[in-house]
């Protein structure tokens, strides 16, 4: 178990998809916490984001050992995405069904940014920035490119960057702030927002 600890998601993910079940008990152990948190914080039921936690991690399981998962190297994000769909489907249900009432709350729980499907002019802004950063990725020192792409893209902890890569962490930290430092004035030399 110890040593499935040190593998990244989407290892892990590949383990249990060939038949051992302890790596997804370590997924489970990575992610829960936070998980439950983020449902928690969008439900306002303790029990009812126990029961979407559950289910978030049963369609999880069911899309894994159906062959359906796509490796990409976002996970997480791919498990929250799961557990805001349940969200979202769980409040329009009680919706559509008149179970759930909004007229003694603060605010209503539906009409929320981060509930809300995305709109045509989002993805588009949010394609235009992926590609804005991989091109800026792309004129980076490979030294540094290198570093930053094993640690947002693959996951990987600094020390295992520098034991990849054959350097220290501190060296392997130093090329990840230069790195982040020349994306920072690139962005700003082009004009590009990283962020919407």
């Amino acid at each position: 178990m110890q040593t499935l600890a040190k593998l990244t998601d989407d290892q892990l993910v590949q383990s249990y998809a060939k038949g051992n079940p302890e790596a997804f008990d370590v997924l489970l152990q990575r992610h829960q916490s936070k998980l439950l948190n983020y449902i928690t914080q969008h439900c306002n039921n303790a029990q009812l984001a126990e029961d979407i936690f559950q289910e978030t991690f049963v369609k999880a399981i069911v899309t894994i050992q159906s062959g359906n998962y796509t490796d990409n190297g976002k996970f997480a994000n791919w498990l929250f995405r799961i557990a805001r769909n349940l969200v979202i489907d769980h409040f329009r249900r009680e919706s559509v069904e008149g179970t759930y009432s909004t007229d003694d709350k603060d605010f209503d729980v539906l009409n929320r940014k981060e509930l809300s499907g995305s709109t045509i002019e989002d993805e588009l802004v949010d394609l235009q920035i992926k590609e804005d950063v991989r091109r800026l990725i792309k004129a980076l020192p490979f030294v540094q490119m290198q570093v930053l792409v094993m640690r947002y893209y693959r996951n990987l902890s600094f020390k295992e960057i520098a034991e990849l890569t054959g350097v220290s962490i501190n060296t392997a930290l130093g090329r990840m702030r230069y790195a982040i430092l020349n994306l920072r004035r690139m962005a700003q030399e082009s004009n590009i927002v990283l962020t919407h």
